[in-house]
């Protein structure tokens, strides 16, 4: 595997329950659409200790505070959409 990107998305119960419920399923159905599974490290962690800015996620040690469904196509296309 030729992992080019990490990506941790918060699954603690704040972000959860914030909008990373809806969030991790639009970033699961982009990493197939877009054949991309294989070639980022995708993983959820249990608290990123940044509750109150949530829901949040980091892409390549960039992290990325109030992600929702109005913003996170543009982040997933910014930080992948380069990927081959």
């Amino acid at each position: 595997m030729d992992t080019q990107l990490e990506m941790i998305i918060c699954l603690g119960s704040s972000c959860f329950s914030r909008g990373n419920n809806k969030n991790l399923k639009i970033i699961q159905d982009y990493l197939k659409k877009n054949r991309l599974e294989h070639k980022i490290d995708f993983r959820g962690h249990l608290c990123s200790e940044h509750c109150n800015r949530g829901p949040v996620m980091r892409i390549n040690g960039k992290w990325y505070e109030q992600v929702d469904e109005s913003n996170i196509m543009t982040i997933l296309e910014e930080t992948l959409g380069g990927v081959k």
